[in-house]
């Protein structure tokens, strides 16, 4: 049940590349919204081919907020995401215009609506510890000694993600139980935000078609280049470099493999990547689905339950 007097969000998610940005643009016209990105990859600055950031037109047509906010050489978090994105919502409905979160990163729409549980704070020495021993031994040995201290976690992440994997094993050390036990006991029912959530889905064979040809395009207008001077400045190992695309460039332009070896690896993790971010998001029976072609005229309808909500949080 939605508390009374929580503000008021649309929240549009789906898969990578099924088209969420174009639908946001087209919707945040219309209901004189500004956009608050929840894409994962889209805070790093310097980063933008290979994250599909918007492009200078629509940043110039409509307000966006979450993006360039951090540098790739520094650490970015959920609970960094969730300060930036209460505080631009806020900032958003203050001038009497709507917040419209659009992204594909589950974990940071999931927070935003319903907060963080209370798993221990980081702890920096574990944390470096357990970089180290990724970095010695392989990430691989990370993500199978959290298979066997919290599967439940660990079926929810990828083996190459670091961030997370790092962080789940670091709560189990500092408190002798799994990450998924304190989200369980969270059970993330208690709303933030009074949320119409819109999901956009499309034929698998349709969306690996688009992925695909979004990557092609992000080589051709020079992904590669990009990457190459992000290494001038930054070191591989960083949290922004380590993700999808990134990862398998660098590790092209360190003559480890081929362009079209990476080429290949990058389309087939972002069709897993894709199929994870389904997957999570189905589970959330909250969410209204509709396809691409028909979201702008969904989402609008959706839309007349909002009233104007303004005055009522100055």
């Amino acid at each position: 049940m939605v508390q009374k007097g929580l503000k008021r969000i649309i929240i549009i998610c789906g898969p990578t590349g099924v088209g969420k940005s174009k639908v946001a643009l087209a919707i945040a016209k219309k209901l004189n919204a500004e956009i608050v990105s929840a894409d994962s990859q889209q805070v790093w600055k310097e980063l933008d081919i290979g994250t599909a950031k918007p492009s200078p037109q629509a940043l110039q047509e409509v307000p966006h907020h979450l993006i360039d906010v951090a540098t790739p050489g520094e650490h970015f978090d959920v609970s960094r995401y969730v300060e930036l994105a209460d505080q631009a919502i806020a900032d958003i409905i203050k001038r009497g215009k709507l917040p419209l979160v659009v992204g594909g990163a589950g974990m940071y729409i999931r927070v935003l609506l319903y907060g963080l549980c209370e798993a221990p704070p980081q702890d920096k020495e574990i944390r470096k510890r357990l970089l180290e021993q990724a970095k010695e031994e392989g990430l691989a040995v990370l993500f199978e000694k959290l298979r066997t201290l919290d599967p439940e976690t660990s079926r929810t992440l990828h083996p190459n993600d670091t961030t997370r994997i790092v962080r789940a094993l670091e709560v189990y050390e500092l408190a002798g139980k799994p990450l998924s036990q304190f989200q369980k006991s969270h059970r993330f029912q208690k709303p933030r935000y009074e949320a119409s959530q819109i999901g956009i889905a499309c034929d698998r064979k349709i969306l690996h078609h688009k992925i695909e040809q979004r990557t092609d395009w992000m080589i051709a207008n020079g992904w590669t280049e990009e990457v190459r001077e992000l290494l001038k400045f930054y070191s591989s190992d960083c949290q922004a470099l380590r993700s999808i695309g990134y990862k398998q460039i660098v590790s092209h332009l360190k003559g480890a493999i081929s362009l079209e070896e990476a080429l290949d690896d990058i389309k087939k993790q972002t069709r897993a990547f894709a199929k994870r971010q389904l997957t999570w998001f189905r589970a959330d029976k909250l969410i209204q689905w509709t396809q691409p072609e028909n979201a702008v005229d969904f989402i609008l309808l959706q839309s007349r339950f909002f009233k104007p909500q303004c005055t009522e949080n100055r």
